[in-house]
């Protein structure tokens, strides 16, 4: 993943058969699908891959066990066969994960109990393990903090976890290795039309500023919850497609909750699912669903969004977490489907929707991190139909992603030049120097917040120890990228001020 490699490919007078909008996990799959059955593709992103909510999950490959309850047998069982598909092609970004559901009653017990063997059955032959039900005992030694009050229970289930902007760089690696051509920090501001149907696409390299003018047969807009911009810079007359909804997320220390199991509270006040899952030797909380009216790439949590979560943790657990104890927060969007009806965000469907506006723009949105291939693939099947291109099958069920080798290989190649990057970030995590140095080479790492947001997860994990980290960062980055003394005071100012909204006062 060579950025000026990539952007020279715009300096051609090519003839895209797809260019794809958005870097998120959507965006990024349809690149590596389209690729993969041999079309010309291009794919932009305006910011960094996985900028916005694909690098803003609760971190887990799931089901989704509240869908099974809402009665939506369909997209449950759509999930878990992607589930099962993501861990066998990623397994060194996916795990499996044990969670308990505590119970407070014999009822409970039976009801949870027998949906989540259900939950098993509709995953087939890719269940990631057996149902059990737990006595009161046994469910204590599996979370040592729970309040055991009036506890009868629990049940144990197994679901998938992954590391969600880890997994978009190494789709972009893999969909360059198919032959597709990927750009981060490069924006779509036009389209170009030849009798109402779009031919090419203007964009301009953000860090250069350079414009480009790009035809192609087909576009796909990957964007998520910035959907509706993109609709309406095809046509202004468009009605929002997307009404999106924020959640929430608090990282703590695992002192408060110790072990290796997930907790799932089945039902919050607002009719939601609530996680406590241990993540890189923390363990994080969420999540919320509150509709918003404006879309920012930097979201800020709701002061009652940070109440709510602290609340339904402390009424399970003994331990309990005050506002100080917040390591670091983050916001995530929803790029959920607009409702014809007034509807609860909670309650609305995570299926995704795909449209083709009159022009030919094909729109894919909705759905969620762990059906993203099968997003991608409906959403290439219909270019291909729209391109009228030569019919190729999907194989990205069974298309290993990244290349760990490869990967390790590089990283002693970098280490033979320069020892002392072996050396950890520092001593309370696992993160190396030479991590960055890999990131600046090899992922299109451009920035401070590239590097600690989303190629090592610093400042979802601890904010203020990744603003202290971050002159260092840049220091390592500078020589690499060709920037000077300026450059890094310039990014490390940046950086702080964006991390700062991570941090709960």
């Amino acid at each position: 993943m060579n950025r000026s490699q990539q952007l020279q490919a715009l300096e051609s007078d090519t003839i895209w058969d797809i260019i794809v909008i958005g870097g998120g996990a959507t965006g990024l799959g349809t690149a590596l699908d389209a690729s993969l059955r041999g079309y010309k593709t291009l794919l932009i992103e305006g910011h960094d891959f996985a900028k916005g909510t694909s690098s803003r999950s609760t971190k887990l490959v799931h089901g989704g066990v509240r869908y099974l309850e809402q009665g939506n047998i369909k997209l449950v069982r759509e999930a878990l066969r992607e589930r099962g598909y993501l861990l066998k092609n990623a397994p060194h970004l996916t795990s499996i994960q044990t969670f308990i559901v505590p119970v407070f009653s014999w009822w409970e017990k039976m009801f949870y109990g027998l949906g989540l063997k259900f939950y098993d059955l509709l995953s087939g032959k890719l269940s990631l393990g057996d149902t059990q039900i737990l006595s009161k005992k046994e469910t204590v030694a599996h979370l040592p903090t729970i309040n055991a009050e009036k506890l009868s229970g629990g049940i144990l289930y197994y679901d998938g976890q992954f590391n969600d902007s880890g997994l978009a760089i190494e789709i972009a690696a893999t969909a360059i290795n198919k032959g597709a051509t990927v750009l981060n920090y490069c924006k779509a501001i036009g389209f170009l039309k030849t009798n109402g149907e779009i031919t090419g696409v203007e964009c301009i390299d953000v860090l250069s500023e350079k414009k480009y003018t790009l035809k192609t047969k087909v576009v796909v807009n990957a964007t998520g919850v910035f959907t509706n911009a993109v609709v309406q810079m095809d046509d202004h007359t468009q009605q929002n497609l997307v009404s999106p909804s924020q959640g929430i997320h608090l990282v703590i220390d695992a002192k408060f909750f110790p072990g290796i199991d997930a907790m799932m509270i089945p039902k919050t006040d607002d009719g939601r699912v609530l996680f406590a899952v241990p993540w890189h030797d923390k363990v994080v909380l969420g999540t919320t669903d509150t509709p918003i009216e404006e879309i920012l790439f930097e979201p800020k949590p709701l002061e009652e969004e940070i109440e709510f979560i602290i609340k339904h943790i402390n009424r399970y657990c003994t331990t309990l977490i005050t506002r100080t104890d917040i390591n670091s927060m983050y916001v995530g969007l929803r790029p959920l489907v607009k409702q014809k009806t007034k509807v609860s965000s909670a309650l609305i469907s995570r299926e995704h929707h795909l449209s083709v506006s009159s022009s030919g723009l094909i729109t894919i949105t909705g759905g969620k991190w762990t059906t993203y291939r099968k997003m991608a693939a409906d959403a290439v099947d219909n270019a291909a139909f729209i391109g009228k291109f030569n019919k190729v099958k999907c194989t990205t069920a069974h298309t290993q992603i990244g290349d760990e080798l490869e990967k390790e290989n590089r990283m002693q190649e970098i280490l033979k030049h320069d020892a002392s990057l072996a050396e950890k970030i520092h001593a309370n995590y696992s993160f190396t120097k030479v991590q960055i140095v890999y990131a600046v080479k090899y992922e299109m790492a451009i920035c401070i917040e590239d590097i600690l947001a989303r190629r090592i997860r610093l400042l979802f994990l601890d904010a203020k120890l990744a603003i202290a980290l971050a002159p260092m960062v840049a220091s390592i980055m500078a020589p690499y990228l060709e920037k000077d003394k300026s450059w890094e005071a310039a990014e490390v100012a940046s950086f702080t001020q964006l991390a700062g909204q991570y941090i709960l006062k």
